[in-house]
Parts: C-alpha cells; sequence; structure tokens
C-alpha cells in the first residue's frame, strides 16, 4: 500500500515544488517513527549538524582530498531530515509553537546558508570565490521575498514556483558530485545556479510588488467603505 500524506502535518504552509508529494509522503512516513527522546529542537539540532558537515566536507575537500565533498551530500540529507522534520514532529504531537518554530527556521535557514557559502568560498579558487558571496546574497534574497510574501498574503509559502529548498539541495548535492568526478566544474556550476536564482528573484519581486500594490488598493478600498458607511 502506497504512503499516505497526513495532511494535518503540512496544514500551515502552502507547498508548490516539484517534489512536494513525494516529500510529504516520506515525512509521513517517518514522523510517527522518531523515537519520542528526540524532541522537535533536537531534529533542529540535527540539522545544523548537517551544515557542519556539509561546511567540514568542502574544507577536508580543500586541504586533504577532493572526494571528500561527499560527505557534503550526507550531510545535505542530514540537514533536510532535521530541518524537514523539526516543524512536522511539533504538529504531530501537538506540540506545536508557531513563532518560535518560524523565529527558529528561519534564523537556523540562514546560518545554514552561511556555513554552505564560507564553505564554498574556502574551497572554490581566485575570482570564483566572489560567487560563494553571491550565492549566499542571493538566497538571502529569496529568504527575505518569502517573509514579505507572508506578511503581505498571510500564507507562508517557502518555494520559488517548482524550486523549493527540497530541489536546491538536491541541485547543490548533483554539483558535488560533478566536482568530485570532474575537478573545477563546481566554479562554473555554481555561476549558474548563480544566474538561476537572480533571475528567480528577480520575477518573485515583481510578484511581489504585485500583490503588494494589490492589498494596497484592497485597504483603500475598505477604508473608503468603512467612512461612507459612517458619514452615511
Amino acid at each position: 500500500m502506497s504512503q499516505k500524506i497526513n495532511k494535518k502535518l503540512f496544514q500551515d504552509r502552502k507547498r508548490t515544488n516539484m517534489l512536494s508529494s513525494s516529500e510529504q509522503k516520506l515525512i509521513s512516513y517517518l514522523v510517527p517513527r522518531i523515537p519520542n527522546w528526540i524532541s522537535s529542537d533536537g531534529l533542529t539540532a540535527i540539522g545544523l549538524l548537517g551544515s557542519f558537515m556539509i561546511l567540514g566536507s568542502f574544507l577536508l575537500a580543500e586541504y586533504v582530498a577532493r572526494p571528500w565533498l561527499l560527505l557534503g551530500i550526507v550531510g545535505f540529507f542530514v540537514q533536510w531530515f532535521g530541518d524537514s522534520l523539526d516543524g512536522r514532529i511539533a504538529y504531530y504531537r501537538n506540540k506545536s509553537r508557531k513563532w518560535y518554530g518560524f523565529a527558529l527556521d528561519i534564523v537556523m535557514d540562514w546560518i545554514s546558508t552561511v556555513m554552505i557559502g564560507l564553505g564554498y568560498v574556502f574551497y572554490a579558487t581566485g575570482d570564483f570565490k566572489y560567487s560563494g558571496f553571491a550565492l549566499v546574497a542571493l538566497y538571502g534574497w529569496a529568504m527575505i521575498i518569502s517573509q514579505l510574501r507572508y506578511r503581505i498574503t498571510d500564507k507562508y509559502t517557502i518555494d520559488a514556483g517548482l524550486l523549493g529548498p527540497t530541489e536546491i539541495r538536491v541541485i547543490i548535492c548533483a554539483v558535488l558530485l560533478c566536482e568530485v568526478i570532474f575537478a573545477g566544474s563546481i566554479n562554473y556550476l555554481v555561476i549558474i545556479i548563480c544566474i538561476s536564482l537572480f533571475v528567480i528573484n528577480c520575477v518573485d519581486t515583481k510578484k511581489l510588488l504585485d500583490m503588494g500594490d494589490e492589498r494596497d488598493s484592497e485597504e483603500k478600498k475598505n477604508k473608503e467603505i468603512v467612512t461612507n458607511e459612517k458619514e452615511a
């Protein structure tokens, strides 16, 4: 029998990413099997451990041997495991703390992004190091868009169309694998990712501004209706 999605676990956010269905089925399978002694904060710590593993993989690849980048792929899985299940386990156990969890999630996402970018800066050669800074800045831009979209629409989504954090992790894992096989390829692939993120962010920013303009019009219209009712 195929695994069903536990909709209760995902009621706080809208997902549009390509892997959403498969990802939610896997999370629905894993959540009930997490031992009771592992808390939501414990899973957050596991996700952070994954980020340290990714940073470590870049450092080991730079100073020991390039195949250590494969440790980063394991790190991304550990990061996904902790990051994806920490909030879901809280909903499953009826211990959710909406704003605490929201704040912690954003802070951890930013720390993880900086660690990944920093790792690449250590590994990259010459001017390619600047693309590591660009990657962090562009992903930070995407995070800001996500928070502003939530503020304007009151609906929280972490995806940019068909791409979400999970797809980004898969793409970067593929980049790490390519670098192990073809040395130097990561430098050009990161540039391609940066260009793609720039385009996506520009499109999402335009949509965000349109949403803001639409909400301004609605609020102005509602204010005029209230004013007219008071004068009547």
